[in-house]
C-alpha cells in the first residue's frame, strides 16, 4: 500500500530488524528500488509489519532516499552499523541479501537504502 497519509507504505521486515529500528541501532532500511519502493518520499511514514505472523509493527518517517545500482555498492558506501549490521563483511552482506532478493532483481531495479527515524 502506497500513500501519504498516516499509514503510508506497509512493509514486512523481520522481527531482529523491526526490533534494532525500535531501538534505534538501524536507521537505514535496505529495500530493493522496485516500482512500489520508488513511489516512496521523503517525509512518508512506513509501516513495518513483522514477518511471517505480523504480531508486531512500527511506524517509521522516511528522513533520505539514496539509490545505488547494487547491494555491493550500497554497502561499500552506507554505514553497516546505521543498517543493523554488526562484523559482517561486505560480500556477507551481499549473500544475506540475496536470500531475500535474486541477482535477477538487482540487476533490473537497483538498491535503495531509506534512512528512517521511528515513530512508534
Amino acid at each position: 500500500m502506497i500513500g501519504r497519509d498516516n499509514f503510508g507504505t506497509c512493509d514486512g521486515i523481520f522481527e531482529e530488524h523491526l526490533n534494532n529500528i525500535k531501538n534505534g541501532n538501524k536507521v537505514i532500511e535496505v529495500r530493493l528500488n522496485d516500482e512500489k519502493r520508488r513511489k516512496i518520499r521523503v517525509g512518508d511514514t512506513i509501516r513495518f509489519i513483522q514477518v511471517p505472523d505480523g504480531t508486531k509493527e512500527i511506524r517509521a518517517e522516511v528522513e533520505e532516499l539514496a539509490v545505488f545500482p547494487t547491494f555491493k555498492e550500497m554497502y561499500e558506501s552506507v554505514s553497516a552499523e546505521e543498517m543493523g549490521s554488526r562484523g559482517e563483511t561486505i560480500e556477507e552482506m551481499v549473500n544475506d541479501t540475496y536470500e531475500i532478493y535474486t541477482p535477477e532483481q538487482e540487476k533490473k531495479y537497483g538498491s535503495l537504502a531509506i534512512r528512517i527515524k521511528c515513530l512508534v
